[in-house]
């Protein structure tokens, strides 16, 4: 592309040489002078035509192949970036996946959590009904020995006075006569047994 455009501005510079060195020759008059500049113009022309064709032989090729390479390069990057936002794309979406997947996790696991406290909520109320129920069996069993053993020991109590008072009372209204004729009843009732 870049041959064409130098190869059309060096036929473009030698069409107008040409074209200058035409109407040179049509004007009038000054032969002689209007030759020696119209020659001094033509190697003018001439000279440059052919800088321009060395500078076209020589910088084409190096032109040719820095664009290319420039070309190449700018398409090889190009593919390059294209391969990158996929992979860019595919790693987005593996994370989006990745973050979807742990944000179930979380909601699950959340959930679990929250079961399980539900459930060891109604362990621990069970555990202190059942704790409640058998602390009251244990305070009534309790207080059941207690009121036994006060009976026991207000029975003990009543003996032990009925006793006392029954001896006060032995002494204060039994004589020496009673006694004996308690003793003889006795024996005799010993002795009929025999």
């Amino acid at each position: 592309m870049m041959y064409k455009q130098i190869k059309t501005v060096l036929l473009s510079t030698l069409i107008l040489g040409l074209v200058t060195g035409v109407v040179y020759a049509s004007g009038g008059g000054h032969e002689v002078e209007s030759g020696v500049l119209m020659k001094d113009f033509l190697y003018r022309v001439f000279n440059f035509a052919i800088v321009v064709a060395v500078l076209v032989y020589f910088l084409t090729k190096p032109i040719k192949k820095g664009l290319s390479g420039r070309r190449e390069g700018i398409e090889k990057a190009l593919a390059e970036a294209q391969q990158a936002k996929k992979e860019a794309e595919a790693k987005f979406a593996e994370y989006d996946r990745k973050l979807s997947r742990a944000t179930e996790e979380i909601a699950e696991i959340s959930d679990s959590i929250r079961r399980e406290g539900e459930l060891e909520k109604i362990k621990i109320i069970d555990s202190a009904k059942q704790m409640a129920v058998k602390i009251e069996q244990d305070a009534e069993k309790a207080a059941e020995l207690e009121v036994a053993k006060a009976r026991k020991q207000l029975q003990k109590e009543a003996v032990q006075l009925a006793v006392e008072l029954a001896e006060e009372l032995l002494n204060k209204n039994f004589t020496k006569e009673d006694d004996t004729r308690l003793i003889d009843e006795y024996i005799q009732k010993v002795g009929e047994l025999h």
